[in-house]
């Protein structure tokens, strides 16, 4: 054992760096930059042996290579490695600081790791954030799936309790993650976020309960708060057990849900595009246009006597769509549908419509970016707005009928729109 040093050698035992590992390191402290053969001969070491150690020294930072042919070896300086050493202990106790709460609470709700056998014990958690801080520390341990039920109008408490993080880092570990929820208007950009690492679909049958299955390890159910009987957050109360027979009585009502609920990309495009929508009339403030639509629409609620007047989304897009494209052609050229496609290319360019280019002549596909019509908050317009306008320019040019293709709902706001041309 190396006299010189002494204490640092010690150190460096205790911090997993091996005996041969630390004779090296300190020879390269005492005499500076040597190549591999020099500390070899240093230490008493066959020079293959010591080079096995050597690369094990670099991969821990404690050497560095210095120049080339022949290459050397420098020694992290002691005083830099002490205050990683002093960091990385630091590190460790804010971490056991900030666990004791939660352990001792683990400790006296009787929630100790769950045997081969399964325990039936059960864990009553109380309070919002330390649901959130259990369920997040069980994610951590998640090997395989999580499935688990929220009501929408709860997604963004989620996000601020950061199970969202918790999820995401299991996503990356390889755990498969489902989620249900009920998504709407005012809770499409949460179910968004979470759908960007988990599987995530609309239930079409209320959430009844709040709950989560991870693994085979147990499962979570709210009983209280907003989901229950308790009106704050403060007054939530949720059960973890991992009882065989509480896991499957959770895990049957996800899995039942789950079977009938809507993937979550159809139901964005249902929230974007319904079939109908209610257009309300205001007189204070419309045009002449609507108030004529107005007068027109009284007319027809009056004599047959309903309350509610619909509009089929789809239609009107389609009629403002044939529209547009009908005046869109008076500026066009060309004799063959590829030549008015680049004609139109052109005029899209000219008046900053987007970025139109012909991605193939046979069968002819147009493709779109950056689109006018693929608008933030509903970029389902634009898919069903741009196939008509390109159809009744076609039409109007050329004569006869086209046929023009819809882009994929589910990917065409984010990698641009695909339309395939044809002659019906």
């Amino acid at each position: 054992m190396p006299t010189a040093g002494g204490r640092l050698y010690e150190l460096l035992l205790h911090h997993g760096v091996p005996e041969r590992g630390a004779r090296l390191y300190l020879a390269a402290c005492r005499e500076g930059p040597q190549t591999a053969s020099e500390l070899a001969r240093m230490t008493g070491m066959h020079r293959v042996e010591a080079y096995r150690f050597i690369r094990q020294l670099e991969v821990s930072g404690l050497l560095r290579t210095e120049g080339r042919g022949p290459m050397r070896f420098a020694a992290l300086p002691p005083e830099a490695l002490l205050d990683r050493w002093i960091r990385a202990a630091t590190e460790r106790l804010r971490r056991l600081e900030a666990d004791r709460t939660g352990a001792l609470a683990d400790l006296d709700s009787g929630l100790l790791d769950l045997n081969a056998e399964g325990s039936r014990k059960f864990a009553v958690i109380e309070g919002q954030e330390e649901i959130y801080r259990f369920v997040n520390r069980r994610i951590g341990t998640a090997k395989s799936e999580i499935r688990a039920s929220v009501p929408g109008l709860a997604l963004g408490l989620a996000i601020n309790g950061g199970v969202d993080r918790a999820m995401r880092k299991a996503h990356e570990r390889g755990v498969k993650i489902q989620i249900l929820t009920d998504i709407h208007h005012a809770t499409r950009s949460e179910a968004k976020h979470f759908g960007s690492f988990a599987d995530v679909r609309h239930s079409v049958h209320p959430l009844t309960a709040r709950s989560m299955v991870i693994d085979r390890a147990g499962a979570l159910a709210y009983v209280s708060g907003p989901e229950g009987i308790g009106g704050t957050s403060t007054s939530q109360v949720a059960v973890w057990s991992g009882s065989p027979s509480f896991r499957s009585i959770t895990d049957d009502y996800l899995r039942g849900l789950w079977r009938h609920a809507v993937p979550a990309d159809r139901r964005f495009v249902e929230i974007e595009s319904p079939r109908s929508a209610v257009l309300p009339m205001h007189t204070a403030g419309d045009r002449e246009t609507f108030l004529r639509l107005q007068e027109i629409a009284a007319l027809g609620m009056k004599t047959t006597g309903i309350d509610t007047l619909r509009f089929d989304l789809p239609e009107l897009i389609g009629a403002i769509g044939r529209q547009i494209g009908h005046q869109v052609s008076e500026n066009l050229s060309g004799e063959t549908p590829e030549e008015v496609a680049r004609s139109l290319a052109d005029y899209y360019t000219q008046n900053a419509l987007g970025h139109l280019e012909v991605a193939r002549a046979r069968p002819l596909t147009l493709k779109v970016t950056n689109c006018f019509a693929c608008v933030r908050h509903s970029t389902e317009i634009g898919r069903r707005l741009c196939p008509m306008i390109f159809k009744s320019a076609l039409e109007d040019q050329l004569g006869g009928e086209y046929d023009v293709s819809a882009p994929d709902p589910t990917r065409h706001a984010q990698r641009g729109c695909l339309f395939t041309v044809a002659r019906s």
